[in-house]
């Protein structure tokens, strides 16, 4: 039985990315649950793959970035998008919050999980999962896993794919600007039947 590290939250400062709380190294392997509207995901990290992403990933989840984010671009047996915060005033300063790029050292298997990216070492806060094995189109462009789903693939496979595209697109279609100017409430309205991190946690 998995137990939380205490005292992992600390929403205030995800209104100001430059804090140095965010620049924290993550440990060389921890996991993480996705408690969201579909039931449970944990996702195993390690260092070794993506040290960059690997940080940014874990002081994100230890800040609460990803609480209450939608899962807005699900493209059905292919990927799983998240990562732009529920409320404007956090998704706005950390759109242009970027890190270094990794590279890439496993590949874009099923179950994978990377930061995408428009333009060399301009990753930020958006991941996706790999619902498949997208290794022969990914790979190649040098998006870098840090993490893998241990538990719960059933459930990444399960996310409301509907809307496809159209509920935000990918950061290379430059199509975004509304979830970065409504948050949930543009996509609750537009898009009612996506499904949702409710909490993200780092487990012990």
């Amino acid at each position: 039985m998995v137990s939380l590290l205490p005292g992992c939250k600390s929403t205030r400062l995800l209104f100001h990315p430059d804090k140095r709380a965010f620049v924290k190294h993550a440990p060389a392997i921890f996991r993480i649950r996705l408690e969201t509207t579909k039931g449970n995901i944990i996702l195993e990290a390690r260092r070794e793959w993506a040290p960059n992403g690997a940080d940014r990933f874990y002081n994100l989840v230890m800040h609460g970035y990803y609480d209450n984010t939608a899962f807005f671009r699900v493209r059905d047996k292919t990927w799983a998008q998240f990562g732009i915060a529920a409320v404007p005033e956090i998704a706005q300063p950390w759109r242009t919050k970027t890190f270094p790029d990794d590279a890439r050292k496993i590949s874009n298997e099923r179950g994978t999980v990377a930061f995408v990216f428009k333009d060399p070492n301009g990753r930020t806060t958006q991941v996706f999962i790999n619902l498949r094995n997208n290794s022969s189109t990914l790979d190649t462009e040098q998006f870098a896993p840090f993490a893998k789903i241990v538990e719960g693939m059933d459930v990444a496979d399960a996310l409301y794919a509907g809307y496809g595209e159209s509920s935000g697109g990918g950061i290379r279609a430059g199509h975004q600007d509304s979830l970065f100017a409504g948050g949930n409430a543009y996509l609750k309205k537009h898009f009612p039947k996506l499904d949702y991190i409710k909490r993200a946690i780092i487990l012990k």
